[in-house]
């Protein structure tokens, strides 16, 4: 089985490599950010993309959405502190197929890879039932009526970044950079930088 890591932390990514490789799986590429983990797995194709939840430039969640666009036969799996049931679902929502905790033994992400080529969910132990049945249930994330686009303003705006450098991050005009902002406050009823932080973190788009 191929995989590709995605994880902003290099010594963590080089730990969970040697993990990976004494159980028999080779990593095909380790990258450091969500849009680069899209990009890698477009033309890598791994069976599976292993992501944290919190990167720069466009969060976990984010980048498996659009890796079950591009790439749907590629498998993901969440790496995560957060075993909030926002996460989960919003997760679950993405396409994700496994949810495995950061604290859980490091050996639980190689039974979630096995588990998800079988063609199975894997969820830590810990994560709320309440949640998966919400999930089956059709139960949508609060966000869902955000694209991409909004999502990665977002998470940029949210981070700390103005507009213009949002725009320089993303390789679109300042102007369509303020307008994107402007549909994501308008779409989350916020009116200035504080609240729009407040509910990216509630959201998950962003961490505390």
């Amino acid at each position: 089985m191929r995989i590709l890591l995605a994880d902003d932390h290099t010594m963590f990514l080089d730990g969970l490599e040697a993990l990976l490789a004494r159980s028999g799986l080779d990593v095909v590429a380790k990258v450091a950010d969500g849009r680069e983990a899209v990009q890698m797995t477009r033309e890598l194709a791994p069976d599976v993309t292993v992501l944290d939840l919190a990167m720069p430039v466009m969060n976990g969640v984010t980048a498996a959405r659009q890796i079950h666009k591009l790439a749907p036969e590629t498998q993901t799996i969440l790496l995560t502190m957060f075993e909030d049931d926002a996460y989960v679902l919003e997760a679950l929502q993405a396409g994700v197929r496994g949810y495995v905790l950061k604290a859980q033994a490091p050996e639980e992400l190689v039974s979630a890879v096995r588990e998800v080529m079988r063609g199975s969910v894997y969820l830590s132990p810990g994560v709320s039932k309440a949640v998966v049945d919400a999930y089956l249930g059709g139960g949508g994330p609060p966000n869902d009526a955000l694209s991409d686009r909004e999502r990665q303003i977002l998470q940029l705006i949210a981070e700390g970044n103005t507009t213009k450098e949002a725009a320089r991050t993303l390789g679109v005009s300042v102007k369509t950079a303020e307008a994107h902002r402007t549909r994501v406050m308008q779409k989350l009823e916020v009116h200035d930088t504080a609240s729009l932080v407040r509910r990216a973190i509630r959201l998950g788009v962003i961490q505390p």
